[in-house]
């Protein structure tokens, strides 16, 4: 058997491969998009493409997948902030990419927050890819903005706006309770692409 938070600590690509792994293993078919065409998928943060929303889902693997959907396009997007507690538990566990994490919800407010005051336009508006199995999925989504404010070093200190607009890639990886809210967040993406698209790299 295997342990799915095992995998999913053990990194990016695991976490997102382990869903297809844990349906070969329980011999059921994955709830993932359905491809109808051979053509492959571009850079969903060029050419806007998405997948179809998945077929063949449980009732509680739909509902995940549009709780995610209603977080990025209208809780976040609109900071929603209130509401943040309809996707994510008190105690939540957030992974970020660069390896660190946090614990509970009102940080992961305060650490989202943060990111729009130096882009304050941060938008979600699409998920390319959704994937869902159990109490597990793996969302693709394409977060959209422009270095337009000062941002905070860390130091005290700010570091000045480029004015570059940025679209980028991010995973998505939620373990979810019995109550429908994730207990575990794990986001993916690469930051010296960011950085390169927002100046500073």
């Amino acid at each position: 058997m295997i342990n799915r938070r095992s995998v999913l600590r053990g990194g990016g690509a695991a976490a997102l491969g382990m869903l297809a792994i844990a349906a070969i293993e329980s011999g059921a078919e994955p709830a993932s998009a359905a491809v109808t065409s051979s053509a492959l998928l571009g850079n969903p943060a060029q050419t806007g493409e998405s997948l179809p929303f998945p077929k063949h889902l449980t009732r509680e693997e739909h509902q995940h997948l549009k709780t995610f959907d209603e977080l990025d396009f209208v809780v976040y997007t609109g900071q929603q902030w209130d509401r943040l507690g309809e996707s994510h538990a008190p105690n939540i566990r957030v992974h970020w990419p660069d390896g660190h994490y946090t614990d509970g919800l009102e940080q992961h407010i305060a650490d989202l927050k943060g990111q729009f005051v130096w882009a304050p336009d941060t938008r979600i508006s699409e998920h390319p890819i959704r994937v869902a199995k159990g109490n597990l999925t793996a969302v693709t989504g394409v977060t959209h903005g422009t270095f337009s404010r000062p941002m905070p070093d860390g130091n005290g200190g700010f570091i000045q706006p480029t004015g570059k607009k940025f679209a980028m890639n991010m995973v998505t990886v939620g373990l979810w309770n019995k109550r429908g809210v994730m207990d575990e967040e794990f986001l993916f993406w690469d930051s010296l692409s960011f950085m390169q698209q927002i100046g500073l790299a």
